[in-house]
């Protein structure tokens, strides 16, 4: 079977991205660097080309492409957390520095990747029709997202 591979584009930043990225996830690390070799057209060479990582066993390329292909909330990379604590920590981690909170757990990093930090239960909750419009009338008005608040809501 072949292997799938996240390739997340970027102007320069990929390995500024990757180095943050390596730093909040568990059982990470970057594997590789390679460079724009000389000859090429543009005035690249020496500067970082691609960037290969692993954020918890899934593999990633970060491509310094140019500014051509902005990143947007189309494509975004979902977080499933256990608890409150687990939580802020991406969520703090990804928005320093110049990232952006948005609505209902999604938030924006400050390389401009998309990313939602939501509880592991989400999708038991949206799934049941006991709970499921419950949970997101409460989760509807958040940026960030308050587990407790949800549990009360899908209890209640």
């Amino acid at each position: 079977m072949p292997k799938i591979v996240n390739c997340l584009w970027f102007d320069t930043e990929a390995e500024d991205a990757a180095k943050l990225y390596v730093s909040l996830f568990p059982n990470s690390k970057i594997k590789s660097v390679s460079r724009y070799p000389e000859g090429l057209p543009g005035d690249r060479a020496g500067q970082v080309l691609t960037v290969e990582f692993d954020l918890d066993g899934v593999t990633f390329t970060g491509l310094n492409g140019g500014p051509q292909f902005p990143h947007s909330e189309a494509i975004s990379f979902q977080i499933m957390v256990e608890d409150q604590a687990e939580l802020d920590h991406y969520w703090n981690g990804l928005i320093a520095g110049g990232g952006a909170e948005s609505q209902c757990g999604w938030l924006r990093d400050r390389f401009g990747v998309s990313w939602q930090v939501v509880p592991r239960r989400m999708g038991e909750w949206m799934s049941n029709p006991r709970t499921g419009a419950k949970v997101a009338a409460a989760f509807m008005p958040m940026k960030k997202l308050d587990i407790a608040t949800l549990e009360a809501a899908a209890a209640g």
